[in-house]
């Protein structure tokens, strides 16, 4: 093996350990040890970030050169994962008004209630997204890519092993 291919190797083992936890903070509902902030809607069930499972299974990574790059098809995994502020326009109105008779046709008083005021918001009117982050730096970050270099460490010594007794 050269060493080219055992930098490969190495990438490919912090993609697959990374992968793995970024996707395991949707079980945690935080990001890493840092929980994620409760929705402010009472009654709802499960958390707000697995209720479809699409945001979850849009997370794609991928290794170009020395980077490994995450990435994610879905427009609101940034404004989820960094938090920021949206601003309401007259789709997102329609959208609201289409969740409310759906809710109040199923019964669902308190969420039709709900998606009638988010609604009734003005246009132009600014809603604060909580940030819940899934995916980023983070000491356990660090502490996985030490945790691969160190095996990696072990590999090449018996890489150097096996080429000096040859």
């Amino acid at each position: 093996m050269d060493l080219s291919q055992w930098v490969q190797n190495i990438l490919k083992d912090v993609k697959v350990d990374l992968t793995d936890e970024f996707d395991r903070n949707f079980e945690r509902k935080g990001f890493f040890d840092q929980k994620w902030k409760q929705t402010k809607i009472p009654n709802r069930i499960g958390s707000l970030m697995m209720r479809s499972g699409n945001l979850r299974n849009s997370i794609n990574s991928r290794i170009e050169g020395d980077r490994i790059i995450f990435t994610s098809s879905l427009p609101y995994a940034s404004i989820h994962n960094e938090g920021g502020e949206i601003t309401v326009t007259a789709k997102m109105k329609k959208f609201f008004w289409a969740k409310h008779i759906e809710a109040k046709n199923a019964g669902d008083i308190f969420n039709a209630d709900s998606w009638k005021g988010m609604a009734l918001m003005k246009l132009g009117a600014k809603i604060q997204i909580e940030q819940r982050q899934f995916i980023g730096d983070h000491p356990e970050v660090n502490r996985i890519i030490e945790d691969v270099l160190r095996d990696a460490g072990k590999e090449l010594q018996e890489i150097i092993r096996n080429n000096v007794k040859q």
